[in-house]
């Protein structure tokens, strides 16, 4: 089933990160084209995929986390825009993040 998923840990506090704001971001063409801006769960996720299979094109994307606001702070890390691309729009793409007001990793999950 194709869909683009992530979820957000807070790795300071050891926790999922709840109500972090998420943009996600068509980077492709002429201009940035916003799709959705979306809150996490409870359990660092969203409630929806981010792109469910109708909606999944190939191309490049950005997630915008804003780390700052979740974390009241913007003594180092504010924005943390990862860049990707889908390449295969039939597969499943999640990227998850793993922060801390000072760093952060990302991958491709499962």
């Amino acid at each position: 089933m194709s869909r683009l998923t992530t979820h957000v840990l807070d790795t300071m506090r050891g926790c999922p990160a709840r109500d972090m704001q998420v943009e996600l971001w068509a980077i492709g063409g002429d201009a940035p084209n916003l799709l959705k801006s979306v809150r996490t769960n409870s359990d660092g996720r969203t409630d929806a995929p981010l792109l469910d299979a109708g909606e999944m094109l190939a191309g490049n994307y950005e997630l915008i986390f804003f780390v700052g606001d979740y974390f009241g702070e913007r003594k180092f890390l504010d924005r943390v825009p990862v860049r990707f691309v889908i390449s295969d729009a039939a597969a499943k793409y999640h990227v998850p993040l793993l922060v801390s007001p000072w760093a952060y990793s990302t991958y491709r999950g499962s």
